[in-house]
């Protein structure tokens, strides 16, 4: 049996890159990559001319124009433009040159700013949206549209996912906008090293957050992405067709610091600064669908936290901004 040929587009990200690392892992695949400087995504034209070029099995869409809420917020229109327009030219391009399975991955920022916790998939376009980051969710969201559409009017097998709160190898560890267990270990990391006796914390440590490990979340990818079509689709609908990939497992932001400054070995005090603000009380997916189909995440936190630490060690002169 020949190898399938998969492209994964944003093969350098953080879960691009974990997505890579799994199937090169796994027999019975040739990974096919292309870097910004060979392939722009924006660019309609040039898309549509390396598909043509190529023949393709599968498609994994993780390419993405990602931040954290001062990028979201000082930024808008980059991050709907971007993210609209890599979507639509990777996921037509792939329809124009015959790719039957593609898989979308995109953020569970989808979700209402208020939807019931945990957050099921049908929770979707049924409140108003967090709005600090809503161009970006607005783009994720047409991503799902985009695939169902594909699937709805011709027939493809176009799937998606969306992760909870990622991290792990590849993360962004800048000291200002990165999300929080990179800015976490990076602080405490440097803390330590210049033992400091207090770190400092935002807010009152009470809101409550689920975390995915990216191996965990690049192992679900492979796993939906191969699902048999009638067992997918006895999971999904068409006009719901995404699903919740995360633990299930929530922790409180206090716990997560905790246990960061336990892995990174950092002894001082730890001192919360509550005129900060909390965020949203409590964010938790629903992944009893994803359950259902025969997956479940494998890597706690703690080892998950240490895993990643000692990345970031390794390759403090790459990530050190």
């Amino acid at each position: 049996m020949s190898a399938k040929r998969v492209f994964v587009a944003g093969h350098k990200g953080m879960v691009g890159s974990a997505i890579v690392r799994q199937l090169t892992q796994s027999d019975g695949y040739e990974v096919v990559t292309a870097s910004r400087d060979e392939l722009d995504l924006l660019d309609a034209a040039a898309v549509n001319q390396f598909f043509s070029a190529q023949v393709f099995d599968q498609v994994y869409l993780a390419a993405a124009k990602v931040g954290g809420i001062q990028a979201n917020n000082e930024f808008p229109a980059e991050f709907i433009y971007q993210n609209l327009m890599i979507e639509a030219n990777v996921i037509h391009a792939a329809h124009g040159n015959d790719v039957q399975q593609l898989l979308f991955l995109g953020s569970s920022c989808i979700y209402p700013k208020l939807a019931p916790q945990p957050m099921q998939e049908n929770a979707l376009l049924t409140g108003l949206l967090e709005p600090t980051n809503e161009p970006y969710a607005v783009a994720k969201i047409a991503g799902i549209k985009l695939c169902e559409s594909y699937n709805r009017q011709y027939g493809r097998d176009y799937r998606s996912v969306m992760p909870t709160n990622l991290y792990g190898e590849n993360d962004n560890f800048h000291p200002h906008n990165s999300h929080v267990i990179p800015a976490l270990i990076r602080r405490f990391h440097e803390a330590k090293q210049a033992q400091q006796p207090t770190v400092v914390a935002w807010g009152t440590g009470s809101p409550m957050r689920e975390f995915l490990h990216v191996d965990d979340m690049a192992e679900a990818s492979v796993y939906v992405m191969n699902l048999e079509v009638p067992r997918y689709a006895a999971e999904t609908e068409a006009m719901v067709s995404h699903i919740n990939v995360g633990t299930g497992i929530d922790c409180t932001i206090k716990q997560l610091t905790e246990t960061v400054a336990r892995v990174v070995g950092y002894e001082g005090e730890i001192v919360w600064d509550s005129s900060k603000p909390d965020g949203a009380p409590r964010k938790l997916m629903d992944v009893s669908r994803l359950r259902r189909l025969g997956w479940q995440a494998s890597i706690d936190l703690e080892q998950g936290l240490q895993k990643t630490y000692a990345w970031f060690v390794e390759n403090q002169s790459s990530v050190r901004a």
